[in-house]
């Protein structure tokens, strides 16, 4: 990989692992309702995308069930997970996505695994689980079920994306942004309150957060991600796209002063241990499996 493909990846996985930090600021210290925040991020990929709509893609209906998994019903479930959960913990549990995506391909496409993988799977469960358990009381953190869930169905919309015809990475994004706003902004009408006044009262700096995670992150992270993904095989980038979930943990820790722990850098290292040697192992059905969900949902 060249040095300018590198530093570009870098930035995408640097953008993907701010947009966690940011997100949880928004909808917890900001207190923006968090379903409409996702909703808000879908118009704003969707309007500024509108022109990549055309030509209507062949599988309307699959993306239309693809969005609801990698868009509006994965975004929905992980931006409520943030409003309950530390950003540098829900940086590491969103990797569950990977070996979610494996076992969907075992389940669906018919993927076998050896021991290795699934010494891998059992990892990155098992530091999910050590991240989200407390010990004292052995009762599991609510928001991370939330993030959980949110992996979880990313990858059930990573099967369904491939058993669709395939389409550029700016026109999926622009259907997933089309369908997924009204849905959202649907469910936070009926279960949220005072959306519009928290969001307008949020001042500047909710505004910047929302034009970064339409801009920096669908767009940008989205994008540069894919033009690398035409340059370098995906068993090269997976296991570099681990940058994500270090800086979302970084970052936490510098700009919201999370606290570090014991049991966070232990279940840190063990899952995404497991989630590395998963990434390296070759996925024959679903290459993409070691990317989680970035490939749909251009991270997060």
């Amino acid at each position: 990989m060249t040095f300018r493909d590198f530093t570009l990846l870098f930035a995408v996985c640097f953008v993907w692992g701010l947009n966690i930090v940011i997100t949880r600021w928004v909808v917890f210290d900001a207190a923006v309702p968090p379903i409409f925040f996702a909703g808000l991020r879908f118009l704003g990929v969707a309007v500024l995308l509108l022109p990549f709509l055309r030509p209507i893609p062949k599988d309307l209906g699959v993306l239309f069930l693809v969005s609801f998994f990698i868009g509006s019903g994965h975004f929905a479930l992980l931006f409520v997970g943030l409003a309950n959960a530390e950003a540098s913990a829900a940086a590491v549990v969103g990797q569950l996505g990977v070996p979610f995506a494996t076992l969907m391909s075992m389940a669906f496409l018919g993927e076998t695994i050896g021991w290795r993988r699934g010494l891998g799977i059992m990892l990155a469960f098992a530091g999910v689980l050590l991240i989200a358990v407390d010990p004292g009381s052995f009762t599991v953190s609510f928001g991370l079920l939330y993030i959980i869930a949110a992996a979880f169905i990313g990858a059930v919309g990573g099967i369904l994306m491939k058993r669709m015809s395939p389409i550029s990475a700016l026109q999926s994004q622009a259907w997933i942004g089309l369908f997924s706003f009204a849905p959202l902004f649907a469910v936070s009408a009926l279960i949220e309150r005072g959306q519009v006044e928290t969001y307008m009262g949020g001042g500047l700096w909710v505004w910047a957060a929302t034009v970064f995670a339409v801009v920096g992150v669908s767009i940008f992270g989205h994008g540069g991600f894919y033009h690398l993904i035409k340059r370098y095989d995906i068993s090269l980038l997976s296991p570099l796209t681990l940058m994500t979930p270090i800086w979302g943990v970084i970052l936490s820790i510098v700009l919201l002063n999370e606290a570090i722990t014991a049991q966070l850098v232990l279940g840190s290292i063990i899952s995404l241990g497991g989630v590395f040697v998963i990434a390296v192992r070759p996925n024959s059905k679903m290459p993409e499996a070691g990317m989680g969900k970035k490939l749909g949902s251009g991270g997060s």
